[in-house]
């Protein structure tokens, strides 16, 4: 083979640190040299030879990826070189070889010499580059992802809610006909009596479980936490089609948990989009959370105790291992009291009993006592009816457990006192309220 004499230790040492392959072709007769060659296993490349072009065209079918091997050959045509290096000296394409089986990534970087008659086709193996690419941009894409969660729960954050409304208002601009979407908003009730009587860790638990069970219900809809009890959620497609059995199921498992007391109870409105009179996003959001509201003050008014306050259809009196019950967790009560007065009441039955400081003190007939709210409400102060009413309600309706209430109450000798009072329900196995009681404390 004739090939012009070339300063190969020159070429090797000015290029070899950073190319695999690289062969010195000359583009008028084909002729062709190998100066560079890494190990790239079976592709059994020849150190020279007569024709480049017919060489590339018989070996690229065996080591190129498939997807590829068209842009490869094309690269490697003697007329296709001729005319890109009439207005350029070199250009690069990155293509995949498939060597054992396992795909490679390769730079090929295509350089005209000065004397116009001469290549370099040059090899780069980029596929570790390639692979610290990919993985900037998962851990870019894990970042971003990160930045739109929300912390607490792992839903999407209010920062996402945004960006997701923002789509939705220019979906409605554009006015494309594919705007069907409706608006869930969510609060989880009493979450800061409940911080402010077991603790924020309590709380930020109560949030997290009311997160799971939004999801639970829509899993076909981004879930946002857009406030500290607030939650958004945005429907559509499956989820828009079965949107009232979904919004009921919602409600519905908030009922049973307020029942039972065992699990969040998250009030809830639904609103969906109408083109008809809905100019933007914020239309159908009001519309939802003005639902939400009505149905939070629903639930705080619901009474969950029906069935066991109709007091004067009970004529059954309170069995001996009932009463015997009711006294054991009496006992339990005092005991963990440290002082106050005492009242523990079997709703069953509509059986309570007192501690006997508070039936001396108000000259109540005995500690134990059937229909003892009534006798106790003739003791209160006209002008506090309303507010103890209301207050009981509200620990019955199981809004105000433990929350604190303040009335004034008549003692045995005439005298008023000030009361404050805390009340609770306790529930039986399967949710239903069995025991109504409370520690009264008199104000000094």
């Amino acid at each position: 083979m004739n090939i012009e004499q070339i300063d190969y230790d020159l070429i090797t040492k000015t290029l070899g640190s950073q190319f695999d392959y690289m062969y010195y072709v000359n583009i008028e007769t084909g002729t062709f040299k190998e100066i560079l060659s890494a190990d790239y296993n079976k592709m059994q490349a020849p150190k020279e030879g007569d024709d480049f072009f017919e060489f590339a065209k018989e070996n690229a079918p065996k080591i190129v990826h498939p997807d590829d091997i068209d842009m490869v050959l094309g690269i490697h045509d003697r007329e296709t070189l001729i005319n890109l290096f009439a207005t350029e000296n070199s250009y690069i394409v990155v293509c995949r070889l498939l060597i054992n089986g396992k795909i490679i990534h390769i730079r090929h970087i295509n350089i005209l010499c000065d004397d116009k008659k001469h290549i370099l086709f040059c090899m780069e193996n980029i596929e570790r580059e390639f692979r610290e690419k990919e993985e900037q941009q998962a851990n870019l894409q894990s970042a971003q992802r990160l930045a739109r969660r929300d912390e607490l729960t792992g839903v999407k954050n209010k920062k996402a809610y945004a960006e997701e409304v923002q789509k939705i208002e220019e979906r409605i601009a554009a006015a494309d006909g594919d705007c069907s979407f409706g608006v869930v908003m969510c609060d989880i009730n009493d979450l800061k009596l409940i911080n402010d009587t077991r603790g924020h860790s309590f709380g930020d638990e109560a949030i997290q479980s009311a997160s799971g069970m939004i999801c639970n219900v829509y899993k076909h809809s981004p879930v946002f936490r857009i406030g500290g009890d607030e939650f958004a959620v945005i429907i559509s497609g499956s989820d828009y089609n079965h949107r009232d059995k979904l919004l009921a199921e919602l409600r519905n498992e908030s009922i049973e948990n307020k029942r039972a007391r065992s699990g969040p109870v998250i009030s809830c409105g639904m609103a969906v989009y109408d083109p008809s009179g809905d100019k933007a996003f914020e239309d159908v959001f009001k519309r939802a959370d003005g639902l939400m509201y009505e149905n939070k003050k629903a639930l705080k008014t619901e009474n969950i105790v029906t069935g066991f306050r109709k007091k004067d259809e009970l004529d059954t009196p309170i069995s001996a291992e009932r009463k015997r019950l009711l006294d054991g967790m009496f006992g339990a009560l005092m005991t963990v009291s440290r002082g106050g007065y005492i009242y523990l009441s079997d709703m069953k039955y509509d059986f309570s009993r007192w501690s006997l400081t508070l039936v001396d003190d108000f000259g109540i007939e005995s500690e134990y006592m059937y229909h003892a709210d009534k006798i106790w409400l003739e003791h209160i102060h006209p002008d506090d009816v309303e507010v103890y009413k209301a207050a009981v309600d509200a620990v019955l309706c199981g809004n105000a457990e433990l929350r604190s209430i303040y009335y004034r109450a008549r003692k045995a000798d005439g005298t008023y006192t000030v009361i404050t009072t805390k009340g609770f329900v306790l529930s039986d196995k399967d949710g239903n309220p069995e025991y109504f009681g409370g520690i009264m404390l008199p104000q000094k």
